[in-house]
């Protein structure tokens, strides 16, 4: 038994306890050999700060902007599915919490509850993240629905072309739920005798032809901005700049779709430099402690999404669970940028952090 939580990682082990082995593992696995799953979060640890002295850090400003939204610290909630398997109140609950964070909340296409639930749970602003099935006239719906209810930016996932091999949830077969934003617009039953419903319904429900020229169909059909999620090479951090997307999320889907991609923090410099400052880059996977965050930072990131660690604290205490995960977050950011003599997110530069690469320059 886990006591009280001292820091985010502690709070997997009470959602273990509090979780049916079946979504525990649904949550928490990737894909296939799980190193992508493992190497998201060790890549943090071979990262080192280089913090300066003797900086007046009696304040430390923590807020950023999002699109031009203040957030009280540049941690955004990650779009995640079906948060009803996690607690009875779902995306609702997570989304006050978000709201009591002065954070941003991304809410999951794929949601136990719906855009308009969320909308009407609480006052705070909050992003739309977006699949675009076979059937195109579903995503221009829903874009739709997010727009009628005040959703600020869509998030469109773009690493799923097929459904990531998990093997936890073919063993457990894993049955998914209806999704509450579909409902009376999709009507296909996905059996499946040999595995996971999800990925027999995710295989016969995403396009596999989905490629750049439909992000500008996109732009056509909404005013909002438009973040691309699943960038991993600098190649393609162009081709979206180029396109007119708002932001880059650096993400390989928490390791859930291709394994044996690198982790996002060893790819986020390169699609950093590749962008040149014309978009804002976000960090999505394997975040589980401030330094992680003020890493990400020093590398170019603007933000950092936590997935998982909203999960888990969803799972061990509700609301109170996620806002607990967010504020050890904020506190450990906040120590981290005192004792590395940051006063501000702005100060926080690339000379703050030696990574890997460079120690083993160093040597040669």
């Amino acid at each position: 038994m886990v006591g009280e939580p001292v820091n985010v990682n502690e709070f997997q082990e009470l959602a273990r306890e509090a979780l049916p082995k079946m979504y525990y593992d649904f949550y928490a696995g990737g894909a296939e050999d799980q190193y992508t799953l493992k190497e998201n979060v060790e890549a943090f640890h071979r990262i080192m700060i280089r913090p300066r002295i003797l900086v007046d850090v009696s304040r430390v400003d923590m807020s950023t902007t999002v699109l031009g939204y203040k957030i009280s610290a540049p941690i955004l909630i990650a779009p995640t599915a079906l948060h009803k398997l996690a607690h009875p109140e779902g995306e609702i609950t997570t989304a006050r919490a978000a709201a009591a964070s002065k954070t941003i909340m991304v809410l999951s296409f794929t949601s136990s509850c719906t855009v308009e639930e969320v909308a009407s749970s609480c006052n705070a602003i909050r992003f739309f993240q977006l699949y675009v099935y076979k059937q195109r006239e579903i995503a221009a719906m829903l874009v739709q629905r997010a727009e009628r209810n005040g959703y600020k930016a869509l998030v469109v996932t773009v690493d799923s072309p097929r459904f990531g091999r998990r093997e936890a949830d073919i063993k457990n077969k894993m049955v998914a739920p209806r999704l509450k934003n579909l409902e009376g617009l999709l009507s296909i039953e996905a059996d499946s005798d040999n595995g996971s419903n999800l990925e027999a319904y995710a295989n016969k429900t995403m396009d596999a032809s989905l490629c750049w020229k439909d992000i500008e169909w996109l732009k056509s059909i909404t005013n909002l901005p438009i973040l691309i999620k699943g960038v991993l090479t600098g190649e393609d951090a162009i081709k979206a700049a180029e396109v007119g997307v708002a932001g880059i999320m650096v993400s390989n889907h928490g390791a859930r779709q291709l394994d044996y991609t690198d982790a996002t923090i060893n790819v986020l410099e390169e699609v950093v430099r590749a962008v040149r400052g014309r978009v804002p880059v976000f960090l999505d996977g394997g975040v589980r402690r401030g330094t992680d965050i003020f890493k990400a930072l020093a590398l170019g990131a603007q933000a950092v999404l936590i997935g998982r660690p909203v999960i888990f604290g969803l799972a061990a205490k509700g609301e109170h669970g996620v806002r607990q995960v967010i504020q050890m977050l904020k506190d450990e950011l906040e120590i981290t940028m005192a004792l590395a003599g940051c006063r501000s997110v702005k100060d926080i530069t690339r000379r703050h952090v030696r990574t890997e690469r460079e120690r083993l320059h160093a040597m040669l």
